[in-house]
């Protein structure tokens, strides 16, 4: 038997800072408004409004929590996410080319982990877990 994917309805909880709150409001559902401290707590509380607003389970419809920031903080914030996920992505490219020659150092030229470790400038340990998760071929 085959279920049909059902799509839940997505609303959208926009936050905007008022003193020490978050106020709240769902472009979706007029008449939405509510606030809370943190906005780890606003999917729980919109969601809570838009149920009972429209009548419906909270569970039925998703809540995605939009914070509005001033231009210049918003552009700080993308810009040290763009930074975050550029050095994600260097580090990754990082540990792959020390896997490789790890893997070289330790299994072409029969170095030991120690002294690959000490050419790489990494802990023998840290040669270990490159070589023991070396792609296999």
């Amino acid at each position: 038997m085959t279920h049909a994917n059902v799509v839940r309805p997505v609303y959208t909880a926009v936050c905007v800072r008022s003193g020490d709150w978050w106020a709240v409001t769902v472009p979706e559902v007029p008449g939405v408004f509510t606030q809370a401290r943190r906005l780890d707590q606003v999917e729980r509380m919109a969601g809570d409004a838009v149920a009972l607003l429209k009548k419906v389970p909270a569970d039925s419809f998703e809540v995605v929590v939009t914070p509005q920031l001033a231009p210049d903080v918003a552009a700080d914030v993308d810009a040290a996410k763009e930074l975050r996920d550029t050095a994600e992505r260097y580090q990754r490219e990082a540990t792959a080319a020390a896997r490789a020659v790890a893997t070289k150092l330790v299994g072409e030229y029969r170095l030991t982990l120690r002294d690959a470790a000490r050419i790489l400038g990494l802990s023998h340990q840290r040669i270990g877990q490159l070589v023991g998760s070396a792609p296999k071929d």
